[in-house]
């Protein structure tokens, strides 16, 4: 298992029962005395992976209890949600490959508000990122992104409703990015002023009310997809998932993808072929692919932008390098 190896479960304490009734109840392994290994995972909240000694098996808990202060009920209720949120994807018929969203397993209000899902065994996006930026690897990526693009496609497709989206949520989040940022002094008057305005300008662009609502995984990034065999990929991590646009996770992965190799290589325009290719397998998934492909590339710009801004309002960022994110999101929202 990946990750940090921290030491056995004690027999006494609360997540050991609640291990030992989800590898029995939900996965049916027996064992008389179980044993669990943890494994300490990097995560936003405190994820852990834990090995039952004897058997091998593994599950994932996400505890939510940190997070919120010790706030029982508001980490019960996140948990939950997600678990619910995996649960309704899963309806669709999400499971198994090539497409596959993580089982739940779980909820606990007790033991810190944890959230138990199943292991997956595959690669994860971000290292499929750097097997590219750091090792020159462009065809494993290319491929990694067919896949994805075909997991996301399918969940959108399936998941649309009749409801057209409401692009002043978007336009809302948007300005809560600026305004916190605005607050903290990470961003100056002027830079702020200049990117609300072009906000507005994208808020009066018919194109971007007319789609319809999807199921959105909500936070498509690096972190969250899981890659197995072939075309198989697997998601993790539905606490923010939402109905809105689809371009919110289109944008999402593209916006990753160009920090990625800004990031790694200094120069946005590395990323190019990478994000062409994946909107173009996005699109092979619509009756018309042309059409498609004008559509979401259109729409994207501003998708992207608004990432690359969610990148740089986080505390690890460089002064310098956050420059450089606001300059390229300037670009991108300057498209019409």
């Amino acid at each position: 298992m990946i990750g940090t190896y921290v030491g056995f479960v004690s027999g006494d304490d609360r997540l050991h029962g609640f291990l030992d009734a989800i590898m029995h109840d939900q996965l049916g392994v027996r064992v008389d005395h179980p044993a669990f290994r943890a494994f300490r995972l990097t995560g936003s909240n405190e994820v852990y992976g834990y090995e039952e000694k004897f058997t091998g098996t593994r599950v994932i808990c996400k505890f939510y209890g940190t997070k919120y202060g010790w706030d029982r009920d508001r980490a019960a209720r996140t948990a939950s949600r997600e678990y619910d949120s995996l649960h309704r994807l899963r309806e669709y018929n999400l499971v198994g490959s090539p497409h596959h969203v993580i089982r739940p397993l779980g909820v606990d209000r007790d033991t810190n508000g944890v959230l138990a899902v199943e292991y997956y065994d595959g690669e994860q996006f971000s290292q499929a990122i750097r097997r590219c930026t750091q090792n020159g690897d462009d065809a494993h990526l290319y491929w990694r992104l067919k896949a994805l693009a075909f997991f996301l496609a399918t969940l959108h497709n399936r998941t649309a409703n009749g409801s057209t989206v409401d692009f002043s949520i978007d336009g809302r989040y948007f300005e809560s990015l600026i305004e916190g940022m605005r607050r903290q002094n990470r961003i100056g008057n002027w830079d702020a002023d200049e990117l609300l305005w072009l906000r507005d300008l994208w808020l009066e662009r018919p194109r971007m009310w007319c789609d319809r609502q999807v199921w959105l995984h909500g936070d498509a990034t690096p972190a969250n997809f899981l890659f197995g065999n072939g075309l198989d990929v697997a998601a993790i991590d539905l606490e923010r998932m939402t109905r809105g646009d689809r371009m919110f996770d289109v944008g999402r992965v593209t916006g990753e993808l160009q920090h990625a190799f800004m990031s790694a290589t200094g120069d946005h325009r590395r990323a190019e072929p990478f994000i062409g290719h994946f909107l173009w397998e996005y699109a092979r998934h619509f009756p018309d692919q042309c059409s498609t492909f004008e559509s979401i590339t259109s729409r994207l710009p501003f998708y992207m932008g608004l990432n690359l801004l969610r990148v740089a309002r986080n505390d690890y960022i460089a002064d310098g390098y956050r420059g450089r994110l606001f300059a390229q999101a300037k670009r991108l929202l300057h498209a019409r």
